[in-house]
């Protein structure tokens, strides 16, 4: 017989003292970020992180990322910190910088996925980080959103998808940036980029210098947000040359949305389009992305044709999270 779960009645506000409560005993609750919005349980309670996992139906084998509040609370977490990425955490902490580091035994395996590193962040976002130095506990915090699906950057978002399911959404306003955090980590010697987000690489190579980017998809992933078919619209989502797709869509008269960076195409009459940044601003585009995605998404479309961005800036990231929503 299968057991159905309760649900529960969501609230939204900017209560730190509830959202705390919440978290000490054991229940998840949605958190701002610079980012996009995480679902937060006690990382160093099993049965919260076990949570998190079932109420996102994420698989176990992908890891979490785990939030603290400054740099020192991150030291009872990890056995060494190595000089490249404590220079990267010292100039981008707080911020979209996720350190891959050798776990202390306290950190569950089930945060890692079984893996001896874990991720760890300070997020950038001023009612996380008062909430993260007045519970004094490191939060595991992937999006707060089903598994697969768009990132949350909105406390609506989140509502939309996981009302219900969890306690409490802390609302701290939009998302400023818009995409995950960056990842890195050191493997002998090499300081290496697990996924691309937040900071733009170039700022990263100023101080860690040569970088090792690891192809963005694996079915068994060495940090977390590696998974080749990711932030996907229900919609199906086609890159291309938009010129030659919504000519293609318009001539069929097939209902279509164009996501486009910062060029029009009204003349082949989309049902619904998106400039990400009319003046092909990256950080715009970025902090809209998956905003556009949602909205294309509900829209009553037939399919959503998108097309990349120059490699260049965060458009490196910005085409990673378009080609796994994408992906099939």
């Amino acid at each position: 017989m299968t057991s159905v779960k309760n649900k529960v009645n969501t609230e939204v506000g900017q209560d730190l003292a509830k959202a705390a409560a919440f978290l000490r005993d054991g229940e998840l609750v949605a958190i701002p970020t610079e980012t996009v919005y995480g679902l937060a349980g006690n990382a160093l309670n099993t049965d919260a992180v076990l949570k998190i996992y079932e109420t996102k139906k994420r698989p176990s084998f992908d890891p979490l990322i785990v939030h603290v509040g400054e740099l020192e609370q991150a030291y009872a977490l990890v056995k060494e910190f190595p000089e490249e990425l404590k220079k990267l955490a010292l100039e981008f902490w707080p911020g979209p910088l996720t350190l891959l580091l050798p776990k202390q035994s306290l950190v569950p395996d089930l945060v890692t996925s079984g893996l001896d590193t874990v991720g760890i962040r300070v997020p950038n976002h001023p009612l996380t980080r008062e909430l993260l130095l007045n519970i004094n506990l490191p939060l595991a915090a992937p999006s707060a959103n089903p598994f697969g699906y768009i990132s949350p950057t909105k406390a609506s978002h989140v509502l939309d998808q996981l009302g219900g399911e969890i306690p409490y959404v802390l609302d701290g306003g939009d998302c400023q940036v818009g995409l995950e955090s960056t990842i890195v980590g050191l493997e002998q010697g090499q300081v290496i980029v697990y996924r691309l987000g937040g900071i733009p690489i170039q700022e990263v190579e100023k101080l860690a210098g040569p970088l090792l980017i690891l192809p963005q998809s694996s079915s068994n992933p060495k940090a977390p947000g590696m998974l080749k078919s990711h932030y996907a619209p229900k919609t199906p989502i086609l890159l291309g040359n938009l010129d030659d797709m919504a000519r293609n869509y318009s001539s069929k008269g097939i209902p279509f949305g164009v996501l486009s960076f910062c060029a029009s195409y009204e003349e082949y009459s989309p049902h619904r389009q998106i400039l990400l940044s009319q003046k092909g601003d990256f950080s715009e585009a970025a902090r809209n992305l998956f905003a556009a995605m949602r909205e294309l998404d509900n829209a009553g479309l037939q399919v959503i044709l998108a097309e990349e961005l120059p490699e260049e800036n965060l458009g490196k990231a910005i085409n990673d999270r378009l080609r796994r929503a994408a992906a099939k």
